[in-house]
């Protein structure tokens, strides 16, 4: 089966955002003007198609990331085959909890359209999925979206978006009205006014400037025509001396510099009004990316370790990134993959790179949200799904096995709280073992371990509402039945100085003894590097087969902890002397003494509690500010600033995890139910002492 559309038409865009931006409202307009649905979904009605899952629709968020395909003539071509675009669409959760969903498909995807609320501008998640974008270099647009809404301003949230995130974007549209009297947006390339008119906004029409916005279109043009001809010279020299400058090739450049992260086009509507959505989709086509405009995917060739390159073409050998592992009802385990470059037929074996492990491609198939379609190849660029895969997880790679590569894996934040679960009954515990390891497998920040004293089981995610819809799908899904306990934050320990100590162990017995000796040094790392085992024995004075056996057992004393049982990161533990027995010692022994030297040497080195620290943005009526200020300073929270938002007040705080346990229902008798807030994980830091102290003793309790 040839490819239908060449690569360079191709988009595989995401549409990311703080929560509540109009995501999937987007998306909706999206797939209605693109023809793949022939009804417009309705978030509060529960009918939209790519909130599928029921907890989507109950809660109206999105949860789970959803992938879907559509093709889009540019409504200033003719319609016909030649002039279409396959554009790939995945829809983002906003919801903080839920942040692995944007990491893992900003991994696997071109551009990224960024929405904001006009009434809001940049809010805090705006901010960190902007930064997801940056670590992955991915070009982006923005769309001002909302302009219909009480409050809304398109002037404030741009200039939010140029002071909070990037001085580089630039307005490619301005609006006509705002709030109840937005009527349509001014294209400043055409200077025309688009309106959009029909039942569903489906017809644009072209008209006149209304006579009052001349004089204000004619300047936002001129600032986008500086901002645009500063990318290149030619252009410049031309805009300096006054000349008409040829706007296909100011579109050209504009394109140029999008792809290269120096300019971000910004775009402006109202989803649900249904205005601004198709002239957002012809910037997709004219600015965002094809596969073929970005560098060649960089690997790791696992024979050799060297670093080499695939580039996008069907010639070139087979590799894809699997980003997303799914559970669905009919089909069984779906893998989401996109492929970099090469083609995959129905039917043929690949490898994963990652495990080393062979894989048979039983079936290819092209994901609507929760619809599939069978298809029998696929081709460099193609985002799709397959089922039934036995060792693939999020993040490894799967190529052409006579010519490997190792595609860089994708990192995740570690989970901030815990909950204990128990099943209810006897049945219930050997379905809840299953059903906890399908989605783990599905979802890398959910992790599940066993208390070793009490024998219970521990599950650890982003926040109470990452664990609540894990509980609620074991219980719908699975049909496991389970009770929770509190939550519980996820402390860590580490060290702030460095020290040595001795680790020494030996077992006399009737036989073969027991024999280890070991000098461990410890040292603290910078917060967030992890753990690091040196090995500097020099001239044999522990055989180098003992050694993985010692850094064994220090990573067990680190899981472990020293001071509570959490823990231990953040350290660089060096093996630096030590003896052995020519009979006696053995992996064992050595791991045993691994573990006692470094307990001893990190109690010396004055072992502190780490905390999880969290961004929180509060919104609140101003007549509350001095009691809501009064709440997080007595919760241990540092205010960082206030600032007006229209006829609120913001707070922007640092704050403990620990306090933020029912501080809904907190800010809401505070503010007569009228406050709200948003938070999301920041960074681990030291606990004061006299916190510390409780913890321990309520540990030991």
């Amino acid at each position: 089966m040839p490819r239908q559309y060449p690569i360079e038409k191709y988009r595989n865009i995401g549409i990311i955002a703080h929560i509540d931006a109009g995501k999937t409202t987007t998306t909706e307009r999206i797939l209605f003007y693109t023809g793949v649905s022939h009804k417009i979904g309705d978030i509060d009605e529960g009918n939209t198609v790519m909130d599928w899952m029921v907890q989507e629709r109950e809660r109206g968020i999105t949860i789970t990331s959803a992938a879907t395909t559509c093709f889009w003539t540019p409504t200033y071509l003719p319609k016909t085959k030649e002039n279409e675009y396959r554009i790939n669409i995945i829809d983002t959760p906003g919801h903080i909890d839920f942040t692995v969903e944007v990491q893992r498909s900003l991994r696997v995807l071109d551009g990224a359209v960024v929405l904001f609320d006009g009434v809001a501008g940049v809010e805090p998640q705006s901010e960190t999925v902007w930064r997801q974008a940056d670590k992955f270099g991915v070009p982006r647009m923005c769309f001002i979206n909302k302009l219909d809404r009480m409050g809304a301003s398109f002037e404030k949230s741009l200039d939010s978006i140029l002071q909070k995130l990037t001085p580089n974007a630039v307005a490619l549209q301005i609006p006509v009205g705002e709030e109840e009297n937005f009527q349509g947006v001014i294209d400043l390339f055409s200077m025309k006014l688009l309106v959009f008119e029909g039942d569903f906004g489906e017809t644009v029409t072209e008209k006149e400037i209304p006579a009052d916005m001349q004089e204000k279109a004619k300047e936002w043009r001129n600032k986008m025509l500086e901002k645009i001809a500063a990318e290149d010279e030619q252009l410049l020299t031309k805009y300096l001396e006054g000349k008409e400058l040829d706007i296909q090739a100011v579109k050209a450049v504009l394109r140029k510099a999008t792809l290269a992260n120096k300019l971000v086009p910004v775009f402006t509507g109202s989803s649900l009004k249904n205005k601004g959505v198709q002239p957002m989709l012809d910037g997709v086509v004219a600015y965002l990316p094809s596969p073929a405009d970005l560098p060649p995917v960089k690997g790791i060739d696992p024979k050799t370790s060297g670093e080499i390159e695939r580039k996008p073409l069907d010639a070139e050998p087979f590799s894809a990134l699997a980003f997303k592992i799914a559970t669905d009802p009919y089909v069984g385990t779906l893998t989401f993959f996109r492929l970099y470059s090469g083609s995959l037929q129905k039917g043929s074996y690949v490898l994963n790179a990652t495990t080393g492990e062979k894989e048979r491609i039983s079936r290819i198939l092209q994901m609507h949200a929760n619809e599939r379609e069978d298809v029998d190849e696929l081709f460099a660029g193609d985002i799709a799904a397959t089922v039934g895969l036995k060792s693939t997880s999020t993040g490894h790679t799967l190529c052409d096995e006579n010519q490997p590569i190792v595609l860089e894996q994708i990192s995740f934040p570690e989970p901030v709280i815990s909950v204990r679960i128990e099943p209810n009954t006897k049945v219930d515990q050997e379905k809840m073992g299953m059903a906890l390891k399908r989605l783990s497998d599905e979802d890398p920040t959910f992790r599940i371990k066993s208390d070793m004293e009490t024998g219970e089981t521990i599950i650890s995610g982003m926040g109470e509402l990452h664990l609540d819809i894990i509980v609620d799908r074991m219980k719908r899904e699975f049909g496991v039945s389970a009770n929770v306990g509190r939550p519980q934050v996820a402390y860590k320990e580490t060290i702030k100085g460095e020290a040595e100590a001795e680790g020494k162990y030996i077992r006399q017995s009737g036989g073969k003894g027991q024999y280890g000796h070991v000098y461990l040094r410890v040292a603290p790392r910078e917060r967030g590097q992890g753990f690091e085992f040196l090995n500097e024995i020099r001239g044999g004075t522990i055989p180098q087969e003992f050694i993985p056996a010692v850094e064994k057992g220090v990573k067990e004393a680190l899981d472990k902890g020293v001071l509570a049982g959490y823990p231990l990161v953040d350290l660089e533990v060096a093996l630096f002397d030590g003896s052995f027995h020519d009979v006696d010692s053995s992996e064992f022994a050595f791991k045993i003494a691994a573990s006692m030297a470094l307990q001893d040497a990190t109690k010396r080195a004055k072992l502190i509690l780490l905390e999880p620290i969290m961004k929180l943005e509060v919104v609140i009526p101003s007549q509350f500010l001095g009691d809501t200020i009064g709440d997080l300073s007595a919760r241990r929270g540092r205010i960082e600033e206030t600032y007006d938002r229209m006829n609120l007040k913001v707070i922007d705080a640092k704050i403990p995890l620990a306090e933020m346990f029912g501080y809904a229902t907190s800010l809401r008798s505070l503010t007569e139910g009228r406050g709200t807030f948003t938070m999301e994980f920041d960074k681990y830091e030291e606990i004061p002492q006299n916190i510390t102290t409780e913890i321990i003793e309520g540990k030991r309790r």
